[in-house]
């Protein structure tokens, strides 16, 4: 269900699910499935053009969660990937050849700067990097050989918020296909399709499935670029298992209250850190005071839980004192989940077109969904262990 008439959150309720197709069920069941089999020879000869024909190009579980995909994005067509990498790489190499240039943003998720460095460079792939804080001027990098325009908005690890309308508009001009990691919006608060962009990315991983426990990537596209992409998806052999995909559409049914709960505390604890004395910086668009928060409230709805800030330089022995003694806030890889995590990043050794300076450590933050005012008691309580390192 898809009618534009719906309210966001009914959407999510409803899309990618048709009780009356699967005997009543509310939820559509778990459908795993190699080989599909036809019931007579002309059917078995008219299977190219049947939606199930077997197991790796999708099931009822699959179909449905792409569905539902393209509701929560605004989009013609989506593709369920095994990993936000897997749909990262899908997208890049859809595009690649031989003498092909790409833009891809300086603040751009590492895996993403590094299938560009080290696998699309053998192809003969030019990619060159650009500042976050461009928009129109992108035009002046722009050459007759680029064939994509890379964003990720707000940016990994230092929230850059990009000016995606003013990009795509000069995409557009120059025939250039734009695509963005959408993952930090969860698709919820931020639809880039309905600003011009072509293909939007997700690590499914984090706030489709909510629950830190499921490896998943999505593609929402236009109907224009979605053959392409679908080819290169075949030829890779990608697929994502029912149970998976199970998972996924159970996630997407409590999206709304998850994302408007982590939007709430996050601002909470945000506009706390802000009056932290160990805090020299916070970045989180959400937040009135910062830089990019004007740009944000034009194209967002909310923000998720993820932000970061900076505080006073310390080595890591003196970290230590402040993260080792968390025991709500998790130390660990990805995001999304309904648990709090907070991790020190140098997001300077990812950069090349723009710079990052801060005077201080970064440290990136997730806010789950425990109570706020807990989070930031144990917050301070971190800092306190570090008061006699910075004193």
């Amino acid at each position: 269900m898809t009618d534009s008439l719906l309210g966001r959150d009914t959407v999510l309720s409803h899309c990618g699910r048709h009780p009356a197709a699967h005997s009543g069920t509310v939820n559509t069941p778990v459908y795993r499935a190699s080989t599909i089999l036809f019931p007579t020879l002309a059917a078995l000869d008219a299977k190219e053009g049947a939606r199930l024909r077997y197991g790796r190009r999708g099931t009822p579980s699959t179909h449905a969660l792409e569905d539902a995909i393209c509701a929560l994005e605004s989009a013609d067509r989506a593709l369920a990937m095994p990993s936000g990498v897997s749909a990262i790489s899908v997208v890049l190499m859809t595009y690649a050849e031989p003498g092909a240039h790409f833009l891809v943003v300086d603040s751009s998720y590492g895996p993403t700067r590094k299938f560009c460095n080290q696998l699309l460079q053998k192809f003969g792939v030019e990619t060159t990097y650009y500042d976050p804080t461009k928009g129109a001027e992108i035009e002046a990098l722009i050459r007759p050989e680029t064939k994509l325009i890379w964003m990720e908005s707000p940016g990994s690890q230092t929230f850059e918020v990009q000016d995606v309308a003013a990009i795509t508009a000069v995409a557009r001009r120059h025939g250039v296909t734009t695509a963005i990691d959408n993952t930090w919006s969860g698709g919820y608060f931020f639809q880039p399709l309905k600003l011009g962009v072509d293909i939007s990315i997700q690590a499914g991983t984090k706030y489709i499935s909510g629950h830190s426990d499921l490896m998943l990537g999505t593609l929402a596209c236009t109907e224009a670029s979605y053959e392409a992409l679908r080819e290169t998806y075949l030829r890779f052999g990608l697929c994502v298992g029912a149970d998976d995909a199970f998972l996924a559409l159970r996630g997407l049914r409590t999206m709304a209250v998850r994302m408007q709960q982590h939007n709430a505390s996050g601002l909470e604890i945000g506009h706390w850190l802000k009056d932290q004395p160990e805090v020299l910086q916070v970045m989180h668009p959400g937040l009135p005071s910062d830089p990019y928060h004007a740009l944000f409230a034009k194209q967002f709805s909310g923000s998720s839980g993820l932000f970061g800030f900076v505080i006073a330089e310390t080595d890591r022995t003196n970290l230590a004192k402040m993260f080792d003694g968390f025991t709500l806030f998790g130390m660990g890889s990805s995001w999304g989940g309904y648990e709090s995590l907070m991790t020190p990043s140098n997001p300077a050794v990812y950069r090349s077109a723009s710079t990052w300076n801060p005077g201080g450590q970064t440290v990136r933050i997730h806010v789950g969904l425990e109570d706020p005012k807990d989070l930031m008691n144990e917050i301070r309580a971190g800092f306190d262990r570090l008061q006699p390192a910075i004193a």
